[in-house]
């Protein structure tokens, strides 16, 4: 297990124990937002987004050793390298599976607009190997103390060591605000392409 401190909080790689406590994080973190509202039903929206996150966030993240956590997993911030990335392993063909085949099933009726829009994106996204960041979040009881600058610092940290940018999608400007702190800059605005979901495409380059 490596622990990486960056004085207080301390943030270590997440593990295979966290993943519940990942599910849960998220799902507190993005239950009321407007992402969730844009792309998941009404109904169960709360188990499905547990579900995704236990998925893309905890199963992802700890199979390809790319997620960060705090020390008691109230704030979650996960990765999606570029293959063969130093310190990182590929997707297990059992997450990946899972996941090609559930996800459809969890966005239930939203699905063809979550799709259509994520390839969307995909197309928009830097052409060369990069870090993408696919989910950050802190428990509302964990806010406001410096959890998501340091859970960002040991991907960060990777992109400078390599030499390659990080990038992300925002769907509010409190977001772009807070990565623009980081390094990051807005590429494009962009929209969901059913046009209900405004979203920023944000870029970092690799720092000295």
């Amino acid at each position: 297990m490596i622990t990486v401190h960056l004085g207080a909080p301390s943030v270590r790689l997440a593990e295979q124990r966290d993943v519940p406590r990942i599910a849960a994080t998220l799902t507190l973190a993005l239950s009321t937002s407007r992402w969730a509202r844009w792309a998941l039903p009404d109904d169960g929206r709360i188990q499905r987004l547990t579900r995704l996150a236990e998925l893309d966030a905890g199963h992802r993240a700890v199979s390809t050793g790319t997620g960060w956590v705090t020390e008691d997993v109230t704030g979650v911030a996960t990765w999606e390298a570029p293959e063969g990335a130093p310190g990182t392993r590929p997707v297990l063909d059992d997450v990946r599976a899972a996941l090609a085949t559930e996800l459809p099933h969890i966005s239930g009726s939203h699905w063809s607009r979550v799709r259509d829009t994520r390839a969307l994106v995909d197309a928009a996204r830097p052409a060369g190997p990069h870090w993408w960041l696919s989910h950050l979040g802190t428990r509302p009881s964990s806010r406001r103390r410096g959890y998501g600058t340091a859970l960002l610092q040991p991907g960060l940290a990777h992109c400078d060591t390599t030499g390659l940018p990080a990038a992300a999608l925002v769907s509010t400007w409190a977001a772009v605000r807070f990565l623009r702190r980081l390094g990051f800059e807005v590429d494009r605005a962009m929209e969901s392409t059913d046009g209900a979901l405004p979203l920023w495409l944000l870029v970092r380059p690799p720092q000295d």
